[in-house]
């Protein structure tokens, strides 16, 4: 076995024992590899090793932090046993009763021979006429009524995100993003070799000012943006900020991709920037957070003129959407099933945000009332990772702040709670416990 595999194992085994404890700080690299007699870069591959085993998590300028260990008997919150099963806040995954129920007998003649034949094919990016005319009575608002020809599908909204951002950005590119944001598109930027740039925000949203300045600096050559119900914060940008930042996207001639897939809980959000912006604005959603996590198509609504362009990296990166997904969105959307299954947890959503007001009364929350998330901004001293370390120890998964920073420099001592996945018994067993941890002192 390779040394910093053995060292990794043996520091391993001392979280499992409990001899270095959950928010325990690791020494520096270089500390550490003078202690050991070991190399510098042997030091970072023990670090590496640790982190990818899933039991440090790193932050740029505070150091290395245990996440979890086996907790001992004692009795204060950091420590006390975990006697239940792991509440896991860091999926978001959510179902609504009866779902199945509703959605079986709308799916049940895609089994059928001569149907299931035709749903097995292979299918284009474009998908079919049937899809696209279902995906764009889907997506539609009031005042934006996507043109169907506009539609291109995907396995999912990631690949969606990931095909519209390779068609826009070349490697060394740079894309103009929330200060914090998708943790999954700082995954498929460092994959492309894009560079994200965080923009300056305030309590609606981006501000065109930052836009316009961070294309003086260095040209950019995309946004990447949440405008409804922004994940992590739950921000929705009003009418006019939408306005201002589509005459500024319009002005310096900058695509934006426009990502609506939490959008389906809000339904008095302002209409999209594509609405606003269409020859620029590129439209990314999906079908699971809609309907079930198992159901995966994404959807692109990309401007007229770059419609073959985000198809040829669909394409290429191969990441088209299967022909059965295809067939069962438009059976289920046309059968109402995804309306009813919207207004089901849009009524979820909030009754979970009400144990949320509850069982974290008195400290700094922000959430929209109808969302699958919240913002949780922790009070002093407690650090983002030092917390997440210590509701692991609990068998509670959260999502540290600086998982959604996009500077390394500046990243906030907040947690994401993710309501959807847990029983809402088990969520407010969670939300209390979480709570009486905070007010210890870390």
């Amino acid at each position: 076995m390779d040394d910093y595999r053995r060292i990794a194992d043996r520091l391993a085994d001392d979280i499992a024992a409990g001899r270095l404890k959950p928010g325990e700080r690791l020494p520096p690299q270089r500390q550490f590899a003078r202690r050991r007699g070991i190399a510098g870069s042997t030091a970072g591959r023990v670090y590496g090793e640790l982190v990818r085993r899933g039991l440090v998590v790193g932050e740029v300028g505070r150091g290395t932090f245990v996440r979890a260990a086996p907790a001992g008997p004692a009795g204060r919150a950091l420590t006390e046993q975990a006697t239940r099963a792991p509440v896991n806040m860091e999926l978001n995954y959510p179902t609504a009763p009866g779902q199945s129920e509703l959605l079986a007998p709308v799916l049940e003649p895609l089994l059928r021979p001569d149907v299931l034949a035709e749903a097995l094919l292979p299918a284009a990016a474009t998908g079919t006429a049937a899809a696209r005319e279902a995906a764009a009575a889907l997506l539609a608002s009031p005042g934006w009524h996507p043109d169907p020809d506009r539609l291109l599908f995907t396995g999912n909204v990631r690949q969606a995100i990931a095909a519209t951002l390779a068609s826009l950005v070349r490697p060394g590119g740079r894309v103009g993003v929330e200060s914090l944001t998708y943790p999954l598109v700082k995954e498929i930027a460092a994959r492309l070799g894009i560079t994200l740039v965080p923009l300056a925000v305030d309590e609606d949203g981006p501000l065109p000012q930052a836009i316009a300045a961070a294309h003086r600096t260095a040209p950019l050559s995309a946004l990447y943006l949440q405008p409804t119900l922004h994940n992590p914060t739950s921000l929705t940008m009003s009418w006019d900020r939408r306005r201002e930042i589509a005459l500024t996207v319009a002005d310096l001639n900058l695509p934006v991709v426009e990502d609506r897939v939490w959008s389906f809980l809000h339904p008095h959000a302002p209409d999209p920037l594509a609405a606003h912006a269409p020859g620029l604005t590129h439209v990314v959603d999906g079908l699971s957070k809609r309907v079930a996590p198992g159901l995966t198509v994404g959807f692109v609504v990309a401007p007229r003129d770059r419609r073959h362009t985000v198809a040829a990296a669909i394409r290429s990166g191969g990441w088209s959407a299967g022909r059965f997904a295809l067939e069962a969105a438009v059976r289920v959307v046309g059968a109402g099933v995804v309306q009813r299954l919207v207004e089901a947890k849009r009524a979820d959503a909030a009754a979970r945000q009400r144990l949320v007001a509850q069982e974290l009364d008195g400290f700094v929350v922000r959430a929209h009332p109808q969302v699958y998330y919240a913002w949780w901004e922790l009070p002093a001293p407690w650090r983002a990772d030092t917390f997440t370390a210590a509701a692991a120890a609990l068998g509670i998964a959260v999502t540290p702040g600086p998982a959604f920073a996009v500077d390394p420099k500046r990243t906030p001592d907040a947690v994401r709670l993710g309501l959807a996945s847990a029983a809402p018994r088990d969520l407010r067993r969670a939300l209390r416990t979480l709570a009486g941890v905070v007010r210890e002192r870390p």
